[in-house]
């Protein structure tokens, strides 16, 4: 079955206020700072300044983190929303991971092992850290980590992943949503195609595409 004809979209109401905020949101929770203060003049609208509280350090704490600068986004982190990480343990353990990625990848590999015993090794006490634990320290056994069984762990894919998850923790520290309207739209567009799909087989919709529905 093909995708949904577009067409039937063209008599449902879609309030511009609604648009507008859903750009908002999701400029807001990528730190995109000066963008939505331009938004904001250019559009009239009128949002509290709440929500530029503390971005531009939720947008280095990011950085941070792409940049494989994770002890600085945890220190960066600490200052901002204090017991975060503590409260959160598995997100504290992939900063940590990732640090210990990058001793590896510049070859310090007794600094590497060191810092894992001292840093990593605590939060061996699940299945799932353990796990994690262990494909870190495989990655010493190889003179190029990237090309080992286990390089998905030095890739941007992984950074960007842990960063992701960060700035949506910060965020939600800060009592607001974690994820922004676009994202949450995208989600709910995806469960409810998925769950059509499933039970109307082949004469329901397909699972829900961005790319394909972007070129509608």
């Amino acid at each position: 079955m093909m995708d949904l004809d577009p067409r039937v979209y063209d008599n449902t109401t879609v309030n511009d206020n609604d648009i507008r905020n859903i750009v908002f949101s999701y400029l807001v929770h990528n730190c995109f700072k000066e963008t939505a203060e331009s938004f904001l003049t250019g559009t009239g609208m009128h949002q509290s300044v709440d929500y530029f509280i503390d971005m531009d350090k939720r947008k280095a704490i990011f950085h941070y983190v792409l940049e494989g600068n994770t002890i600085m986004a945890i220190e960066l982190t600490a200052q901002l929303a204090p017991n975060l990480l503590e409260e959160n343990q598995d997100l504290h353990f992939d900063l940590l991971g990732l640090h210990f990625v990058n001793l590896v990848c510049s070859r310090n590999c007794t600094e590497a092992l060191e810092f894992a015993q001292a840093k990593l090794t605590p939060f061996g006490i699940t299945q799932k850290n353990v796990e994690k634990l262990e494909d870190f320290m495989a990655l010493l056994a190889y003179e190029e980590p990237e090309k080992s069984p286990m390089f998905h762990l030095l890739g941007p894919e992984r950074r960007q992943s842990i960063a992701d998850n960060l700035n949506q923790a910060i965020i939600a520290n800060a009592n607001f949503p974690a994820y922004s309207s676009m994202e949450r739209l995208i989600q709910q567009a995806t469960v409810v195609r998925q769950y059509l799909h499933q039970e109307l087989g082949k004469d329901g919709p397909p699972p829900f595409s961005l790319q394909a529905f972007l070129k509608s």
